[in-house]
């Protein structure tokens, strides 16, 4: 079954595993914005794009191009070159992740305040930044298991971090209160990059089983020889050489791309609370609405995701190998029942957070700020949801191109409405931005991806 079902089975693997690892952290960020208010919580998600622009740099296309490459050569069995693609692109990511590490760390204090426009997020930037190499090492690893098509590990990966960083805090808050103690946001940066080293174990652990699996007690030997090549140091330089190059081709393009697309959501997030000052807010009140709204609201509203999310991890080796092998039908059947399907997760999404969105940030939150950010930002789901996952199928296709133009507009729509909208209605404006961008992104992709499938089809 799961031969034959691998989208299927895999799936229901990280869907579940997902679901699991949100539920914790939903009742965790209610834990946090109890435990350090709203301002808190948005000083706490300013240092999100530095986190996700680091990822970008170091690992983000060599992850993909990991995957997409073990795809390939796991159907026909090259079980030695899909380990050397692995090791190229960790070696590679590891070198760029401690060199973003010491910068993070070095100039904190100046990206705090130029970059972020909030000098209290520097202590923050230099717990994180501890966590950048930790996220490589699990990151190019999961990488190897999506292409395989064993999603396991990342699924347990994930969920280890999230119960290990949850737990962390919580016993650290507990330490704190029992010496008398006031706890600080810090902490929960520091159980994040705990968090981290415990996934990192995971894979680590993972990985090296499987080389065993496969390759016995001299896997390093194994894997450094192969046919054609001999054994010197010379012929494996140029063995990883070759094959770093072929990573990079497809990891640059798609590195710079969500390198710039970090850059103009770093942006974004931090000119909410300065846009929301020239609204008439003060600072700790800007930080509090752009706190409610990110911290609390948009985790309940993304719950739903870990389905569109675990699809999309899948669709991209699946589409990959199918493209390669002329497979056409796949290719189309996967865009036709992606559209379905998340469309009707979308609306039923939708529905439900228009009934009971109100009342859960009462309940959950003892906010009426967030019940009526969840109202609004309910009517995204539908779109948000499809252009997730043919995002996925587009880039497995090799277009690239078209889902970072798309992309870009969708950010271009956003940050005018940020700098112009904001200033006049408030976060109102903004929330209105954000369905207009996601509308027009998933319109965008719709229509490439069904011509794409028609053309195939026409071949076919």
């Amino acid at each position: 079954m799961h031969r034959k079902n691998p989208l299927l089975i895999g799936t229901v693997i990280l869907t579940v595993t997902g679901l699991l690892s949100r539920f914790i952290g939903f009742f965790y960020r209610i834990f946090l914005s109890k435990v350090f208010g709203a301002e808190g919580m948005g000083i706490y998600q300013l240092i999100s794009p530095v986190l996700a622009l680091s990822f970008s740099l170091t690992v983000s296309g060599i992850q993909t191009a990991i995957s997409k490459y073990v795809a390939s050569e796991t159907s026909t069995h090259d079980y030695k070159s899909s380990f050397r693609t692995l090791w190229a692109g960790f070696v590679f990511s590891m070198g760029v992740s401690f060199a973003c590490m010491f910068f993070i760390y070095q100039y904190s204090e100046w990206i705090a305040v130029t970059f972020l426009l909030e000098a209290r997020t520097a202590p923050l930037l230099r717990i994180i930044s501890l966590s950048i190499p930790m996220a490589t090492v699990h990151s190019c690893i999961n990488g190897y298991f999506y292409g395989i098509k064993k999603t396991t590990i990342p699924a347990l990966s994930q969920l280890s971090e999230q119960v290990v960083r949850v737990g962390s805090v919580y016993l650290i808050y507990h330490i704190c209160l029992k010496h008398n103690l006031t706890p600080t946001i810090s902490f929960a940066v520091v159980g994040l990059v705990i968090g981290e080293s415990a996934s990192m174990i995971v894979s680590v652990i993972a990985i090296l089983v499987r080389s065993y699996h496969i390759f016995g007690w001299h896997a390093v030997k194994a894997i450094s020889s192969s046919k054609g090549y001999s054994s010197t140091k010379a012929s494996i330089t140029a063995t990883y050489s070759q094959i770093l190059g072929n990573l990079l081709k497809l990891a640059v393009p798609l590195s710079s791309n969500r390198i710039l697309i970090n850059i103009l959501q770093s942006i974004e997030a931090v000119f909410i609370p300065n846009r929301l000052m020239a609204y008439g807010l003060n600072n700790a009140d800007a930080l509090g609405v752009y706190g409610v709204l990110t911290g609390m609201s948009l985790p309940l509203i993304l719950f739903p995701s870990a389905l569109t999310n675990s699809i999309s991890v899948l669709l991209l080796p699946i589409v990959s190998e199918a493209d390669a092998n002329g497979n056409s039908h796949t290719v189309t059947k996967a865009i036709l029942k992606s559209i379905k399907y998340c469309l009707l997760l979308g609306f039923a999404c939708t529905a439900l957070f228009l009934m009971f969105g109100r009342m859960a940030g009462r309940i959950l939150y003892n906010s009426e700020l967030a019940g009526s950010f969840i109202l609004t930002l309910s009517f995204i789901c539908p779109f948000m949801y499809v252009a997730s996952t043919l995002n996925s199928i587009l880039n497995g296709l090799g277009k690239t191109a078209l889902t970072f133009l798309y992309s870009i507009i969708s950010l271009i729509v956003r940050l005018l409405f940020v700098f112009f909208a904001i200033p006049v209605w408030g976060i109102k404006g903004y929330l209105w931005g954000t369905l207009a961008s996601q509308m027009l992104q998933t319109l965008l992709c719709c229509v490439s991806a069904l011509r794409i499938s028609r053309r195939l089809y026409r071949q076919g």
